[in-house]
């Protein structure tokens, strides 16, 4: 049996992930595709009992770099009781988040080093990158206007501009560094031009 497509959706807070991806996934099942949503920090039980601890808007103590290894950890739990299980079975994958964002979120985001930050999660995937990645591409003044409508802000919703202006110039080296596997789509643009968008990028891939 050939396995499946392991395929991540990133951007910053606003770019409409989870609702491009979610679309994305309905609109392939219709279609007759094998593919699996999922999400990070979460996806699993322990890997969302993590995800709490992580983003409870009331955990303003915590330190960088325990947020950097509490992410690698959920992310080693998701990976083997969710996704390699599913990508065995020749079910294709499609994360709202994996590493990348940890890359640029902690990374870039918290200073803390970009290539300090993929030491532990490498060490958390065993060299288990995504096959391709959809970037959703978005200014950081653009996603926080729109974060700023929704009834709950997680913990890093919360920060400031200056950090998810981090955030997004982190991604912008992370596209560099991992260019062959990045698709970048438009994300200014309305969720419906997204989302098409992000779904003829992916069925292609599939049919290929």
């Amino acid at each position: 049996m050939k396995n499946g497509l392991f395929i991540t959706f990133e951007g910053p807070d606003g770019s409409g992930k989870t609702t491009v991806s979610t679309a994305v996934v309905e609109k392939l099942k219709k279609d007759g595709y094998a593919v699996l949503y999922t999400r990070e920090p979460g996806g699993s039980k322990i890997a969302e009992e993590i995800r709490n601890v992580i983003l409870d808007p009331e955990n303003t103590e915590m330190d960088a770099r325990t947020e950097a290894l509490l992410y690698a950890a959920s992310r080693r739990q998701h990976l083997v009781e969710i996704v390699l299980p599913a990508i065995e079975k020749g079910i294709t994958v499609i994360s709202d988040r994996f590493v990348d964002s940890s890359l640029a979120y902690q990374g870039e985001g918290r200073e803390i080093g970009m290539d300090e930050v993929f030491a532990i999660n490498n060490f958390a995937i065993e060299n288990r990158m995504p096959d391709k990645t959809i970037f959703l591409n978005v200014s950081a003044e653009t996603g926080l206007s729109r974060i700023g409508s929704r009834a709950f802000l997680d913990r890093l919703d919360q920060e400031g501009l200056d950090f998810h202006t981090r955030v997004y110039d982190g991604y912008q080296k992370v596209i560099e560094r991992y260019r062959d596997r990045m698709i970048i789509i438009d994300a200014e643009r309305s969720a419906e031009e997204v989302i098409q968008s992000a779904y003829m990028a992916v069925k292609e891939l599939l049919d290929a």
